[in-house]
């Protein structure tokens, strides 16, 4: 019963998905429709300016394709997150999201990194290690789930394709994972069985003995009806 108020359905988890998804295409609409270039507010690594990319550069993109290609494990890793975790979600969200841009910041190459692929990867580090860490039969379900359908991404957090951050991914999959070991004992856990005796426990003893408990006779003492003969009864 617990569960099923834990998960019960709501359409507010679907906000900040569909909040997020419009604002970063709106952006890219603007970029496009006054031809502005919003690539140097990226992520420029070890400099003071390209700080601010920290805080931006998951709201950049460099094409249609880039976006759409983030747009919708966004969406399905976003949706996952505000239903299960929602205890934490917003945590993970904006403290992860401060985090990835941050460590992109410190180990990237001297480039502008932007996307909302670190988001990506710190969704799906974070969802991922999370059911597997807390060990409740549907959040496993949603990790091997999460895994099938994104696990290819797991080999982008390593440079074999020219002209991606791979460093960004690296920094939102470790810091998925961090988030997961930190917030492994918020929200929905498994519960450990705890015993409870019972009156069949107790025809046993400590070392497994059937021994059940002894039951005395207690004798009767005969009634005296002289004695009563004289009481009045009164209904």
């Amino acid at each position: 019963m617990k569960d099923v108020h834990t998960f019960k359905f709501s359409k507010s988890f679907l906000l900040v998905p569909v909040v997020y998804l419009v604002s970063i295409w709106v952006i890219y609409f603007i970029e496009i429709q006054f031809n502005f270039n919003f690539n140097k507010y990226g992520v420029y690594p070890r400099t003071f300016e390209g700080f601010r990319g920290v805080f931006l550069t998951h709201f950049i993109h460099s094409n249609t394709g880039h976006l759409f290609n983030n747009s919708i494990p966004l969406f399905v890793l976003l949706s996952s997150l505000f239903y299960f975790y929602k205890e934490v979600a917003y945590k993970v969200l904006v403290f992860g999201g401060f985090f990835t841009g941050f460590i992109t910041w410190i180990i990237a190459r001297d480039s502008f990194h932007i996307g909302a692929s670190g988001i990506v990867y710190l969704l799906f580090s974070f969802v991922f290690f999370s059911g597997m860490i807390r060990k409740h039969y549907r959040l496993v379900a949603l990790s091997l789930i999460i895994i099938f359908l994104y696990g290819s991404m797991i080999w982008y957090i390593l440079p074999i394709k020219e002209g991606m951050s791979w460093e960004g991914h690296l920094s939102g999959f470790l810091t998925g994972f961090l988030f997961a070991i930190i917030h492994r004992k918020r929200g929905i856990v498994r519960e450990e069985y705890q015993f409870k005796e019972t009156d069949f426990d107790l025809l046993f003893d400590e070392q497994g003995n059937f021994a059940p408990p002894k039951i005395e006779e207690v004798e009767e003492t005969p009634v005296n009806s002289e004695a009563h003969s004289g009481e009045k009864i009164v209904e």
